[in-house]
């Protein structure tokens, strides 16, 4: 860079610094930084309440958060997840919860969240978004590693353990891989799917647990059916529901487990936290099953400590 080049590039500087006053609070200069020009100067409290957020046009109800990311896993198996989107926040509001439905993880944080350009924090449309602290429970339908950073993953865990529910839906145990700890929470990785989507039929376990009475009446379910990797243990997991095994085709060269143990659905805890999952949902058919639908409805519930139902592991019982 020749001479004349520096001194233009440093009278730019100058002038830059000149026109943010380091005198004025951190938030102010920041907002200064990074808003566009002229919208340093947040908006009346409003509709919007204090810093930033609306108010809440569903106090007193409990928050569900789903969150339905697939973007670092396959980018065409799963194209049920809108349709499942759809059917569950009905079927969630209809029992009294309200279900916040997201494609991304930005929410999955402890740390306040803010809008961009007109809308980060300091600006005249300052807007500040959800966070964990928002929610009861929330809901996992991913697929892949995700963009989570580990402070991200921290904060997940840690909310979990300290008395908050996890519900995944079949994918997520397709996802974490290099994330031992997320593996360790919901209980199992996915291996393979022996049959693919096929009919099988559901030996309930646990009849009473909330929302899988549907099962009993009617135990044929089409559907894709997983087989797991470590850490599941029916010594770590409760199984509600499993495979009977008589029902599918045992000498399928892709079937791996030689032990006949393949849950559909279990729960664990995590610390003082309360996890559920199962491997049902995904064809988009299945989101209109009225079975499936009260199944994760129960289990938010459950998690969300809206229900109650005590984990008990118990050994895999004789077909």
């Amino acid at each position: 860079m020749v001479l004349s080049q520096w001194r233009t590039v440093a009278a730019a500087v100058a002038l830059t610094s000149a026109s943010v006053d380091v005198a004025q609070p951190t938030s102010a200069r920041l907002a200064a930084a990074q808003c566009p020009a002229g919208a340093a100067e947040p908006r009346p409290v409003g509709a919007f309440g204090q810093g930033g957020r609306m108010r809440d046009p569903y106090a007193g109800k409990p928050k569900i958060l789903f969150v339905a990311d697939t973007h670092t896993g396959n980018q065409n198996a799963h194209d049920g997840i809108s349709h499942a989107m759809a059917q569950l926040e009905h079927a969630v509001r209809a029992a009294g919860m309200v279900l916040y439905l997201r494609t991304d993880t930005e929410w999955i944080t402890k740390d306040e969240v803010w809008g961009t350009g007109d809308y980060a924090k300091g600006c005249k449309k300052q807007a500040r978004g959800r966070n964990l602290n928002d929610f009861a429970a929330v809901v996992f339908y991913i697929n892949g590693e995700t963009d989570m950073t580990p402070k991200q993953k921290a904060d997940l865990l840690s909310w979990i353990k300290s008395g908050k529910g996890f519900v995944g839906i079949h994918t997520a145990t397709s996802a974490g891989y290099y994330w031992p700890e997320y593996g360790d929470m919901i209980g199992g990785y996915f291996d393979n799917h022996p049959w693919g989507i096929t009919t099988a039929r559901i030996r309930v376990e646990h009849p009473d647990f909330p929302g899988m009475q549907g099962y009993v009446a009617n135990p044929l379910v089409y559907d894709e059916h997983y087989s797991y990797l470590p850490p599941y243990s029916r010594d770590k997991v409760d199984v509600l529901a499993s495979i009977d095994t008589r029902s599918v085709d045992m000498k399928n060269p892709e079937v791996h487990r030689k032990d006949g143990d393949f849950p559909v659905a279990w729960i664990k805890s995590y610390g003082a936290g309360r996890v559920f999952y199962s491997d049902l949902g995904h064809p988009d058919a299945a989101w209109d099953d009225p079975r499936m639908l009260n199944m994760y409805v129960g289990a938010i519930k459950w998690a969300a400590g809206l229900a109650s139902y005590p984990i008990r592991p118990h050994a895999q019982p004789k077909p």
